[in-house]
């Protein structure tokens, strides 16, 4: 089964929009016979079956992310939060529901593939409820260490609860089938090999649409190890990692705050602290009063390499035209703070805007928060010293922290930020004054939303920019940081330097 046939989304429907038929998930057929009638999983058909409120709140995540296109990591905790103060869920328990949601998301592509190897339809027949059940299943018996038949019985149990009797056999069918082989076994049987067909073989193997394999290989350039750590990191649980916003807290103090051993200080931002795996930033006093935030190590490092890129003259005023949700800002505005200049962030989004305000409150220094669009500037040309934009992109470079994305996304969408990415670069040229520095960022290792984007406007391709700009090489504005290419602009990669896979290019305004 490709990768490229989604079993949610049509692909006659490009805006994303959930198709909605109910063509499957039928009892009955070739599926429902091995492994025996269902009260083997899940006890007697008259039973009641067992409510287990971890695997109820990880299918509700699930049926969110498919039919409201929510992000399980906003919705995640919201709903843990509920069943906390309703169940009595436990640390434990609260990791197992995020084990089984993020693990159920990141895979699904593997696990679409094997479930379809074990039904007598095609999967777009099969009811998503019931798909999602049979992730849920599948998860459990080839991505953790639950035992097998306590898999099949939990998973049945949770079918019989939210789809019903009927239903619920032919799920139990169908993971009595999963139980048949491993996963290297299933991979064996159900990915192409390798020598026959690369992309589909890393797509399955590694659960990533084939046309993502394709851009993130292109983006590597390198040979067949470099693609298969990069979609393992993708794959990979992210550390949880904080910021210590200068003026206000050091990242040896954020350190000490959080107890010694539950942190250790970041690899290569110096205001980053890593938390072990299972931390809470929520607990830390210091996050609480937003001395601190939660910041990729990338986010910091983009921030902090335009703050000490060199300037010619005056370095007053700053900008970060695409503010939301305020993480680089935040920090931009602390580093500004620490030389007497003063911060504006920009936000399109109100309600983004507002989370921007909530970020930067209380930061030591003079800043303002407006909504704008950065394409049709509020304020004058040449107006500011140093101007960041962070631009709207395919989100590629983060879906260790969005697995969800990568199955919403299609190729198309690449084409369809050019234009957005191409005139909030030219606007940004347009507001730094002649000397100062733009900072171009994105959350995508694609070449078509990096490099390509900012050669484009310097060569003036569809549009003028209407300003000269140079070069600024960023890589010495990275200290310490390893593999960071021939520059003059920046990639960084989930499996060389532990960070999402951020793009940065600077450029001088030269007139």
């Amino acid at each position: 089964m490709s990768n490229d046939q989604p079993r949610r989304r049509t692909d006659s429907n490009p805006a994303g929009k959930q198709n909605r038929s109910r063509g499957g998930g039928r009892p009955g057929g070739p599926a429902q016979r091995p492994g025996g009638p269902a009260r083997r999983a899940g006890g007697g058909p008259g039973r009641r079956p067992q409510r287990d409120p971890v695997r109820m709140l990880a299918f509700e995540v699930l049926r969110a992310v498919d039919e409201r296109d929510a992000y399980a990591n906003l919705v995640l905790p919201a709903l843990l939060r509920q069943a906390q103060e309703k169940d009595g869920l436990d640390r434990r328990d609260a990791a197992l529901a995020t084990e089984l949601v993020y693990g159920s998301l990141r895979r699904r592509g593997t696990y679409d593939a094997i479930i379809a190897a074990c039904v007598d339809r095609p999967l777009r027949e099969v009811d998503p409820p019931v798909l999602d059940v049979l992730s849920l299943g599948a998860h459990q018996l080839l991505g953790t260490r639950i035992p097998p038949h306590a898999a099949v019985s939990a998973t049945v149990d949770l079918a019989r609860c939210v789809l019903g009797e009927g239903r619920a056999k032919f799920v139990n069918a169908v993971m009595r089938r999963v139980t048949a082989r491993d996963e290297e076994e299933w991979l064996d049987r159900v990915a192409p090999p390798y020598e026959d067909d690369p992309e589909e073989h890393l797509a399955v193997v590694h659960s990533h649409p084939r046309w993502i394999v394709s851009a993130l290989w292109d983006a590597l350039g390198g040979g067949r190890s470099g693609i298969e750590e990069l979609l393992e990191a993708d794959n990979a649980r992210p550390e949880v990692t904080l910021v210590a916003r200068p003026g206000r807290i050091t990242a040896e103090e954020l350190l000490d705050g959080t107890g010694g051993d539950a942190a250790e200080p970041g690899r290569w931002s110096p205001y980053a602290v890593r938390l072990a795996e299972g931390g809470d930033p929520g607990a830390l006093e210091a996050v609480r009063d937003n001395r601190a935030g939660v910041q990729d190590e990338g986010s910091q490092l983009v921030a902090a390499a335009l703050a000490a890129a060199p300037l010619n003259g005056p370095d007053r005023l700053w900008l970060d035209g695409c503010a939301g949700p305020g993480g680089k800002a935040a920090l931009l505005a602390a580093l500004a703070a620490g030389r007497g200049a003063a911060l504006v962030a920009s936000e399109k989004q109100p309600h983004r805007a507002r989370l921007v305000a909530r970020a930067l409150q209380g930061n030591p220094g003079p800043y303002q928060v407006i909504t704008a669009d950065g394409t049709r500037p509020a304020w004058r040309p040449g107006a500011f010293d140093r101007v960041l934009v962070d631009v709207p992109c395919t989100g590629l470079g983060a879906l260790r922290r969005r697995p969800e994305a990568r199955w919403r996304r299609r190729a198309e969408d690449v084409a369809a930020f050019a234009p957005l990415q191409r005139g909030l670069l030219r606007s940004a040229l347009r507001a730094v004054r002649v000397g100062g520095v733009v900072g171009y960022a994105t959350c995508s290792p694609h070449p078509a939303e990096t490099r390509a984007v900012v050669d484009d406007v310097l060569r003036g391709r569809g549009g003028d920019s209407g300003v000269g700009a140079e070069w600024v090489d960023a890589r010495p504005l990275m200290p310490g940081v390893p593999e960071l290419g021939a520059g003059p602009d920046v990639q960084l990669w989930p499996h060389l330097h532990g960070t999402d896979a951020m793009y940065l290019a600077l450029l001088r305004r030269t007139a």
